[in-house]
């Protein structure tokens, strides 16, 4: 199996690749054109990137059959011209989680005792110890978690070992696991914003979270807070932000900004990160040795288990609910030409296959195939497929 890796990626991912007995390419480089190009050249099965972005022409330009985001968050790929074109989307969640939380509570601690500021003046030779001898503490405070995935869970009990009490909300937090978790569960985003001195960010992009915190979000902030975004730009208006910080006083700590280079280096000047009381990180989340090498050890196992079995592990883009209406379930003898029948019956009847499966009982003399279709299934159908010698039994499900 050929493996293009067109991003920065670990030596012990590569070596892993390899030793599953991957044909790989390593060009951390490739961006737009180039990698355009590259999969045109190299024709790989697999692509795997981490920031590199993965538009529809790259997908179009040779034959590949699975993307790794080498990562958790995949809006860098073009999930929807994956889908059309038949290419699994894989990442590798979680393996970052306490990373990101380790970042997020750094940005809390450095805002409320301005480490940033008081280092740059130092440095300048500016000693001004009246002036930083001025910090808020974090101990009693209340820390509120938007999202509690992977990473916002990890927050909690960071947050417990600054003493820190936790209200969150999440649209799949219940009660009883905010009891597990021993977090006061918010109704809302904007609930949270009323009640945490500090609020910090951990949602997926989405079209549900695209500019899901605005102006009435950052409206119910307490004067003063903290706001803490190392999740994705994007989910948060920075118009409102910028806002929200000139004229309530919001100190903010974000490692993520909308419309980020698409490379490594480069000019970037969001109006937001130029703000007072705003320190900007560079998306650098996930960047600890010990996540880069869980999340290459991830992508290794993504790509060896498609390469052995064809099923992709952590596949984001299947569908969840297809246009199904009914399930032809057909026990049959294990013998050749019985699927094939059965199929061109359903295909002669005008009717679409969503999705199959053939199960074999011990033995391997029977087996049962369940057929899930679009249309309609009539007594001339069963009855044209029971005609052949193998089939034992056929069934239909509709819902």
């Amino acid at each position: 199996m050929r493996v293009l890796v067109a991003d920065q990626f670990e030596q012990s991912g590569i070596e892993g690749l390899k030793a599953a007995g991957c044909e790989v390419t390593f060009e951390p480089s490739l961006k737009e054109q180039a990698l355009v190009d590259a999969v045109a050249a190299l024709a790989p099965d697999v692509l795997v990137v981490r920031s590199t972005k993965v538009p529809e022409d790259v997908l179009t330009a040779g034959p590949l059959k699975l993307v790794v985001r080498a990562g958790a968050g995949y809006n860098t790929i073009d999930v929807a011209a994956a889908s059309r074109l038949g290419i699994y989307v894989s990442n590798c969640p979680g393996k970052n989680s306490i990373a990101v939380a380790e970042l997020a509570f750094g940005l809390i601690c450095a805002l409320d005792r301005r480490i940033a500021d008081s280092v740059a003046d130092l440095r300048a030779g500016r000693w001004n110890k009246t002036g930083y001898s001025k910090a808020r503490g974090l101990y009693g405070r209340t820390l509120g978690l938007i999202g509690v995935g992977g990473i916002g869970k990890e927050m909690i009990p960071r947050a417990k070992g600054f003493g820190m009490p936790v209200v969150a909300w999440s649209r799949s937090l219940t009660a009883d696991a905010a009891a597990q978790l021993g977090v006061r569960l918010a109704a809302s985003p904007e609930e949270v914003a009323r009640a945490a001195d500090v609020v910090s960010v951990h949602v997926a992009l989405n079209a549900g979270t695209r500019g899901m915190l605005g102006a009435a979000f950052f409206a119910a902030m307490k004067d003063g807070a903290t706001f803490i975004n190392t999740s994705r730009g994007e989910v948060v208006d920075e118009a409102a932000l910028g806002e929200a910080i000139r004229s309530k006083g919001l100190r903010a700590g974000l490692d993520v900004y909308a419309d980020e280079p698409a490379t490594g280096t480069g000019d970037f000047a969001p109006e937001v990160a130029g703000l007072p009381n705003v320190y900007g990180t560079h998306h650098i989340g996930a960047s600890t040795e010990q996540a880069q090498e869980a999340i290459a050890a991830e992508a290794v196992r993504i790509v060896r288990v498609f390469a052995e079995t064809g099923t992709v592990p952590n596949v984001v883009n299947l569908a969840t609910q297809t246009p199904a209406t009914s399930s032809i379930v057909v026990r049959h003898l294990d013998r050749p030409g019985t699927l094939a029948h059965t199929l061109d019956v359903i295909s002669a009847a005008g009717i679409n296959v969503q999705e199959m499966e053939n199960v074999i009982f011990d033995g391997a003399l029977a087996a049962v195939a369940r057929i899930n279709v679009e249309g309609t299934v009539g007594e001339p159908l069963v009855a044209a497929i029971k005609a052949h010698a193998a089939v034992i039994d056929v069934t239909v499900i509709t819902w």
